[in-house]
This record gives C-alpha cells, structure tokens and sequence, in this order.
C-alpha cells in the first residue's frame, strides 16, 4: 500500500494536517466491553480547543472514508503513532504550531493557576 502519510507528527497535529492514526474498536456493553483490535483512520484536521477547566486538548477531525466529523482528545488521538503528509508550505505550518504551542501554555498556565486557586479555597474552607 502506497501512502502520502510519511511525516511522524505525534505530539504535533495542527489544523491543516491531513492525518493518518489509529483508534480503538471495542464491542460489548459499557460495564464489560471488549477489545476487538484498531482500525487506521486518515482525517483533516479543521479545529483544536483547549477546554475551559482542564485544558484538554481536543481535535475536530472530518473522516476521509465517510465525511464524519468527530472531537477527539489529544490524549486518544497520540496514544498510537500519528503520521501527516507534507504540506505545500511547511512553513506556514510552522507558523500553526508555534501559535498552537503558544495557546498550550497559555493553557496550562491558566490550569496551574485554577488548581492553585481551588486548594488555596480548600485551605481556606478548613479554616
């Protein structure tokens, strides 16, 4: 099988990326469920977020075999190898993961910053 996704961008989707990764299929019910295996997902990224209390970072992604469009954390989507093609203009990806850096630790700024304040409220509270 011949593939465009030669790039290991683990750790390092932007919006743009035309992505290749693996994602979990399970079966049975939610308290005994199953590992039946992974299937490869290829998708384009078209948005990221970081959420507002935990700073988990989440991937809109619209599926090249049937134009689904999922949410998928960070977490979920890194846990196996990531692999994109090469954009047209790497530079200008740059560009897109030094200001997604940027909005990461801005993210986990503020999420230092809200547990500090929750147990400085806690120390608070006891007494």
């Amino acid at each position: 099988m011949i593939t465009n996704f030669l790039i290991d961008a683990t750790g390092d989707v932007v919006v743009g990326d035309h992505i290749e990764f693996e994602k979990d299929i399970w079966s049975g019910s939610y308290w005994k469920p199953s590992h039946m295996g992974t299937e490869l997902i290829q998708a384009k990224v078209i948005k990221d977020s970081y959420g507002d209390k935990k700073q988990q970072h989440t991937f809109t992604v619209v599926y090249d075999d049937t134009g689904e469009i999922k949410r998928i954390k960070g977490r979920n989507l890194y846990r196996y190898k990531v692999m994109r093609e090469k954009w047209d203009d790497e530079e200008s990806r740059k560009i897109a993961l030094n200001e997604k850096h940027k909005r990461g630790n801005k993210a986990r700024l503020k999420r230092e910053l809200y547990k500090q304040t929750k147990e400085e409220k806690v120390i608070y509270d006891i007494y």
